[in-house]
């Protein structure tokens, strides 16, 4: 049988195991992931962006957790997706702000914006020792395509960023950032509402969202988001609520 001899010479995929730690969302669990550095081979991105891998600068990984299986990739269908009554009443509330699309440079406004965003909302979470540098590298170190959304109000004034991934298939929310003063405008909310704008007018047909954890308060936004797939057992699933039954 004749083979593609390209197969024969990617490299082979060196995975890394971190060490457990403890987990931010369940109480009383650890945390373990899987990375792969797609650094020499950018390409793979796509692919293990859907077996459910995330993207952090150029390593990507997926929760490997002991006895554990509470994360769940998400991704939101576009094509199909109607925002409800709240959602249609933050998109309103923020009809005054400005988008534009920007490359991966950093700015100072941007990370002033972003202490103040992890001074208010994460000030005890792991990012919150995070300096300039690790700030520059978190959004400059992509392998692969990647821009900056960034939302300006009338005054021209940045209120909320999002780090987002083109994929082949729709588009990657990577991290978003915004000023936590603005509480009434609900910017975390709105920006994915957006990004979903976004990803339509690409003719893409999914957002993905990162991990779904089912009784986290920290991860119920995104139940908001729907109709939506979670990645289960090697397939995407449509999300039909409780994850055991999916």
């Amino acid at each position: 049988m004749d083979q593609d001899k390209r197969l024969h010479q990617l490299p082979p995929l060196q995975m890394r195991l971190s060490m457990r730690s403890d987990c931010p969302y369940i109480s009383g669990r650890t945390e373990q992931r899987v990375a792969v550095d797609i650094s020499e081979n950018p390409a793979l991105h796509d692919e293990l962006a859907r077996a459910g891998f995330r993207r952090v600068e150029n390593w990507v990984y997926k929760p490997v957790c002991p006895q554990c299986q509470a994360c769940l990739p998400w991704r939101v269908n576009v094509n199909s997706f109607r925002p409800g009554r709240n959602l249609s009443r933050i998109k309103r509330a923020n009809s005054d702000l400005t988008r534009s699309l920007a490359p991966i440079r950093p700015t100072n406004e941007q990370y002033q914006l972003f202490l103040s965003y992890i001074r208010g909302r994460h000030g005890d979470g792991q990012m919150a020792n995070m300096g300039r540098d690790d700030f520059i590298s978190m959004i400059e170190n992509s392998p692969i395509e990647s821009f900056l959304a960034n939302y300006r109000d009338e005054d021209g004034r940045l209120v909320g960023s999002v780090l987002t991934d083109v994929q082949d298939d729709g588009l990657s929310a990577v991290y978003s950032f915004f000023d936590p003063a603005e509480s009434a405008r609900s910017l975390g909310t709105y920006m994915i509402l957006d990004l979903l704008d976004v990803t339509a007018s690409r003719g893409a047909s999914w957002l993905y969202l990162g991990y779904y954890v089912s009784g986290s308060q920290k991860m119920m936004y995104k139940s908001r988001f729907q109709p939506a797939e979670i990645y289960v057992d090697g397939d995407w699933r449509p999300y039909t609520g409780d994850p055991a039954t999916t």
